[in-house]
This record gives C-alpha cells, sequence and structure tokens, in this order.
C-alpha cells in the first residue's frame, strides 16, 4: 500500500480513506470523538447515530472504486 490515500472524504463525524494497492482497493471507516482533555482521536466502533452516515460512507466509497476500476479497464 502507498503511504497516503488515493482518496478520503468525510461526511459528518465519520471518515472514508480508500487505499489503493495496485488495483486492489480496500477502505478504512473511522468515527472522530473529542476526548474529555480536548483532543481528538479515531475509534472503529460506531454508535446508533452514526450508522446512517456509515452507510453513506459506504456506498460513496464503492461509487468512487467502481469508476477508478471502469476508468483502467
Amino acid at each position: 500500500m502507498s503511504n497516503q490515500p488515493a482518496y478520503r472524504f468525510k461526511i459528518g463525524l465519520i471518515t472514508a480513506t480508500i487505499w489503493n494497492n495496485d488495483g486492489f482497493y480496500s477502505v478504512d471507516l473511522t468515527r472522530a470523538y473529542k476526548t474529555q482533555e480536548g483532543d481528538w482521536r479515531n475509534t472503529a466502533s460506531f454508535g446508533h447515530n452514526d450508522l446512517l452516515n456509515l452507510s453513506k460512507c459506504a456506498e460513496r466509497a464503492e461509487s468512487w472504486i467502481a469508476k477508478q476500476l471502469a476508468a483502467n479497464s
């Protein structure tokens, strides 16, 4: 995998990071949260209120990857 993501986007507190490893794409989905000290962190644990944005991020990531694969074929 490259050190830089192929694409990254956010919807609300959810971030999708897409990685390209020689044409094989993988996606990391994370949720941002603030600690009691005021520092921002990320987690791969999601609550009920995150699920709609999580599903939208997954759908958008799938669409972006499909476009990349179609352009390269």
